[in-house]
């Protein structure tokens, strides 16, 4: 529940849907355990949907209306959190002016920009506004297919419809090289010393698991919230013989939630050892009486399928069946497996009092160590340091370098196989096109590249590996594509083009050649940009 402020009738407080406190806080004035259990079913909401009510209690329209038309639609919580804010905002300040959303001019909407940029007591950034201006003009859109208002407010500028800029601005892509990562994995987050030595000083929680998760998170290029949530079946880890490998379905967790499997690696499975033999079982030894205690707010598993896919258990006091990979984050932070002997939290990495670890706790973990390698930075064994804090989404870039490394390489022995006139990849891309006059047209994007899914360690690309997925023994990264373009299709495409042409153009000569454009959608995808991009991001290093 928030305060959020006076409006025209009194105060309005905003709260967020979460049936599970109910449950949690007991008896309920005035509603029986079978009553809230019938409102329950009879009214269903999506956890994490705000609700805007007055004074009396009643609901706030159209936005309290809005709000639940956004969690039926799927939007996910933290969205619809930053949403609703934005909206009260304008709420209140609209109402200083005795006025609503329906009622609102340009001007007013104008003049709550000029407000939240420059005048306001906290002001803020134009990421921030841009935000906030993708949130009105969703709101708006509703009200137009409720027919309440004809159109947006505003009128549209030359570069965007909405309240925003309309500029995008430029990631901060960075990479590790392996020095700097060693120094991070092991000093940073495992207490060592730049010289592998112990650290008699180190006084940091769970070394072992921090250096695991460093490695899983750059061996298999998952974002934060896809590593972070992994559950032991999903990892093999739930009973029986260990795997070597494994593959990861992501569903929920991922971004947009848009399926894609993840192939872990020998190297990240072998690193997990130390801390699920030495470091987990004595946190879920200590979390038992707070597991136990809490045992109603969680979901306690009762049986797991035979192919570890699917999981039935007790949740909110109905026995129901999961699917673990459409399992949301915070279903499976209360995830605890009944063993007979205990409550066993599902989640790989975990915390005090057995809870999976937060965002914001991965986050603290960062900046202590952090605060370690900068005490070490001026060691003769220590690298150089950027000047920002490293991240968690620099170990997928590194990872997504090293990928695009490797397939450069395997395009440059697929050019060497098939003995084509050129010398090398970049000549071929900037060179050898220009010469014959070939242009290969399309934006100049490195993000449309895809990363792959089975791949075996990044940072370095030597000797073989057998069996890495089902049918796959070749090579690191070898024959393993993504479900989208990769560099060396891109580059396969391009080169097939190129000897296309060449041999038009062979009988006349290189002199005069009539220029030849290939659209994007029938060559390259992502055309010669993206590839030059690539290539260079790779040579740099």
């Amino acid at each position: 529940m928030s305060d959020v402020g006076a409006a025209l009738g009194g105060l309005v407080r905003l709260f967020f849907v979460d049936q599970r406190r109910v449950w949690k806080v007991g008896a309920v004035a005035g509603r029986s355990y079978a009553e809230l259990s019938e409102l329950f079913e009879r009214r269903r909401l999506p956890r994490g949907t705000p609700i805007l009510l007055d004074d009396t209690m009643r609901p706030v329209e159209p936005l309290t209306s809005w709000f639940r038309a956004m969690g039926l639609a799927g939007r996910d919580a933290k969205t619809m959190k930053a949403y609703a804010y934005t909206a009260l905002m304008l709420f209140n300040f609209l109402a200083t002016r005795s006025r609503d959303f329906v009622s609102a001019s340009e001007a007013d909407l104008l003049e709550f920009r000029l407000w939240r940029r420059e005048q306001a007591e906290e002001t803020v950034g134009q990421a921030a506004w841009d935000r906030d201006s993708a949130a009105l003009g969703q709101l708006y859109d509703y009200l137009v297919q409720r027919g309440q208002v004809p159109g947006r407010p505003w009128r549209p500028t030359g570069r965007t419809a909405s309240l925003g800029s309309g500029v995008s601005r430029d990631l901060r892509v960075r990479h590790m090289e392996l020095e700097q990562y060693l120094f991070c994995r092991d000093v940073g987050f495992g207490g060592l010393r730049p010289d592998a030595g112990l650290d008699g000083t180190f006084r940091g929680w769970w070394p072992h698991r921090n250096r695991a998760a460093c490695e899983l998170a750059l061996l298999t290029g998952m974002r934060l919230q896809e590593w972070s949530t992994l559950l032991l079946p999903e990892l093999g880890l739930a009973g029986g013989p260990k795997p070597t490998i494994a593959d990861v379905d992501l569903a929920a967790c991922a971004k947009y939630q848009r399926p894609r499997s993840a192939y872990v690696p020998l190297g990240a499975m072998a690193l997990l050892d130390p801390y699920l033999l030495l470091e987990r079982p004595r946190i879920v030894a200590k979390a038992q009486r707070a597991l136990r205690r809490r045992s109603r707010e969680l979901f306690v598993i009762q049986r797991l399928d035979a192919d570890s896919t699917r999981i039935r258990g007790v949740l909110d006091g109905c026995t129901v069946t999961r699917v673990i990979k459409d399992m949301d984050p915070e279903l499976r932070r209360i995830a605890v497996l009944e063993t007979g002997d205990g409550l066993d939290p599902l989640a790989v990495f975990l915390g005090q009092g057995g809870a999976m670890l937060s965002f914001s706790g991965w986050d603290r973990v960062r900046w202590r160590a952090w605060e370690r390698m900068q005490q070490w930075s001026s060691d003769r064994e220590a690298p150089v340091l950027p000047r920002h804090c490293w991240c968690y989404h620099d170990l997928r870039h590194t990872f997504a370098l090293r990928l695009l490394i490797y397939l450069t390489r395997e395009a440059l022995d697929d050019i060497k196989a098939r003995k084509l006139p050129m010398a090398t990849l970049l000549d071929h891309m900037v060179g050898k096109l220009d010469i014959h006059n070939v242009r290969i047209d399309g934006p100049a994007d490195i993000r449309r590249l895809r990363k792959s899914g089975k791949v075996e360690k990044a940072l370095t690309f030597k000797g073989r590996i057998s069996d890495i997925a089902d049918d796959h023994t070749e090579e690191t990264f070898r024959r393993s594509y993504a479900h989208g373009t990769t560099l060396r299709v891109i580059a396969g495409q391009v080169i097939t083009t190129a000897t296309t042409a060449l041999a038009v153009q062979g009988p006349r000569g290189p002199g005069r050649p009539r220029p030849r454009t290939v659209p994007p959608g029938s060559g390259s995808r992502s055309g010669t940009g993206a590839i030059g991009a690539g290539y260079r991001a790779a040579a740099s290093r």
